[in-house]
């Protein structure tokens, strides 16, 4: 079975929200997945899942979540060749720097070795019904890359 790990950091709560959703979205496409907060998980534990998946916020101007600081640093130093990786974040056009930590995130994958399975997504403030849409489409896009790669 295809597995998953959902990481996210969360202020507010829209990024637990977005992360949330694509986890039960991986479930009703038969992925093992799980939801973890980045501040209690080790980026070596994506070695042990087939897709990827960061949900990070953005706090001030471009700063990534100051929690999840070792998880980031530590994420391109892996050997992620063969994993299947998609950031999406919740931020807030107000800013300039409108949502970059899924930006980040996702060239730290790619430093990684691991192949970009859908676009990054980034969603201003908290998700509503055209970003549920983008959401699950996101979530497809994951697993139908991962099948091709497998």
């Amino acid at each position: 079975m295809t597995s998953a790990l959902v990481v996210y950091a969360s202020i507010t709560g829209n990024n637990e929200e977005v992360a949330e959703i694509v986890n039960e979205e991986l479930k009703k496409l038969k992925v093992n997945s799980t939801l973890k907060e980045i501040s209690i998980t080790n980026a070596d534990e994506f070695e042990n899942v087939d897709i990827c998946v960061v949900c990070p916020y953005t706090y001030g101007e471009g700063d990534l979540p100051e929690e999840g600081m070792d998880f980031y640093e530590d994420l391109p130093t892996l050997n992620l060749k063969g994993k299947v990786f998609g950031c999406a974040g919740s931020g807030d056009t107000y800013y300039e720097e409108f949502a970059t930590a899924v930006d980040d995130f996702a060239n730290a994958f790619i430093k990684a070795g691991a192949q970009k399975g859908a676009e990054n997504l980034k969603i201003d403030l908290a998700v509503d019904e055209n970003d549920l849409k983008n959401i699950i489409n996101f979530t497809k896009e994951l697993v139908a890359t991962f099948e091709k790669v497998k």
